[in-house]
């Protein structure tokens, strides 16, 4: 068990030592499992980095008719803001009031502006450029992470982030959710795998870090295919990838699907032994920056798990020991 509780008083200089010693096993048995984003998120700078989500005011070409109306099945972008977030504010307003959200704990904290919700590369790249020049400008803002879709990307957006990377953190973040184009089709995403592939092809020939979602547990999707999948991310250049737990939320379309037509979502335990076998499938080099997601309980639907993201991942590392799993063992060229 990597589970520690370790009483101290703060004035007993010993206890404090016995403290940090218990939190640098756990991250060593951590990074010994798996690639995990904060060891990697740590060794590129020399302070503490907390993202700060951002409610730029974009939309989607999947919603105003662009590509398709609707959006995806399963999505409620409510879900993505935090409390701080408010899109009638300025990018600096909300990135000032997220700072005092996180301040209290590490006063010397520095942090990265999350373009999150919606299609955060969906404007002209002037009105890009003004927008995350404004995040970078605002006090104590070392870099920015920019939540997109694939089809919305171009040359002329690469070459500006391109060029932004060079001076100072740059994350481009892709929805991908699944490889499988039929399960595309049927979530109503609007772009086959190859858009994403490509797209990652094209950002990270750049040189810009580059991430990549993906949801497991869609419709029509079982353990089979979600394990065929891990292989075929593993052969993108993606650089970081989060996996998260399919969610029924409120107000979407898949809500509706799913009360006509329940399928299986996971249980606790039936996803954290997906996931062990699904981390073995990956190249071991990939950086993982989360296995869960949980929504505000006013619009989830199911599976309402009852974890926090850090409890959740404490279950999977120590099944990941008892399996003697880890990130790349059965990864194959």
């Amino acid at each position: 068990m990597i589970n520690f509780a370790v009483s101290i008083d703060l004035k007993d200089i010993n206890g404090i030592f016995r403290l940090q010693r218990g939190i640098a096993q756990v991250m060593g048995e951590t990074r010994a499992l798996y690639n995990d984003f904060g060891s990697w998120i740590r060794s590129r700078f020399p302070f503490r980095v907390q993202k700060i989500s951002v409610d730029a005011g974009f939309s989607c070409p999947n919603r105003d008719g662009r590509i398709g109306t609707g959006g995806c099945t399963f999505c409620n972008n409510s879900t993505f803001n935090p409390s701080y977030c408010d899109r009638g504010k300025s990018i600096r307003e909300q990135l000032e009031i997220g700072k005092k959200f996180f301040s209290g704990k590490y006063p010397d904290m520095r942090y990265i502006a999350y373009f999150q919700a919606y299609t955060n590369t969906y404007s002209s790249v002037s009105s890009l450029q003004r927008m995350y020049e404004e995040a970078l400008d605002t006090d104590g803002v070392v870099g920015i992470a920019i939540g997109t879709r694939p089809d919305c990307i171009s040359e002329e957006l690469l070459d500006y982030l391109e060029r932004l990377s060079r001076q100072t953190f740059v994350i481009v973040e892709y929805g991908i959710e699944s490889v499988n184009d039929d399960t595309l089709k049927r979530i109503n995403r609007g772009h086959d795998f190859e858009c994403s592939r490509l797209a990652i092809e094209r950002t990270a020939e750049r040189g810009i870090t580059t991430g990549g979602h993906v949801i497991l547990g869609l419709p029509g999707e079982g353990r089979e295919e979600s394990l065929r999948q891990a292989s075929v991310i593993s052969s993108t250049r993606l650089d970081i990838l989060k996996i998260h737990q399919l969610q029924i939320m409120r107000g979407t379309r898949m809500e509706q699907e799913y009360a006509d037509n329940p399928f299986r979502l996971y249980t606790v335990d039936e996803y954290i032994s997906l996931l062990t076998d699904y981390i073995q499938l990956l190249r071991p080099d990939l950086v993982l920056e989360r296995f869960t997601s949980q929504a505000p309980k006013e619009l989830l639907v199911a599976p309402n798990w009852g974890l926090k993201n850090y409890e959740f991942t404490n279950l999977l590392v120590n099944h990941l020991k008892k399996e003697n799993a880890w990130q790349g063992k059965k990864y194959r060229q």
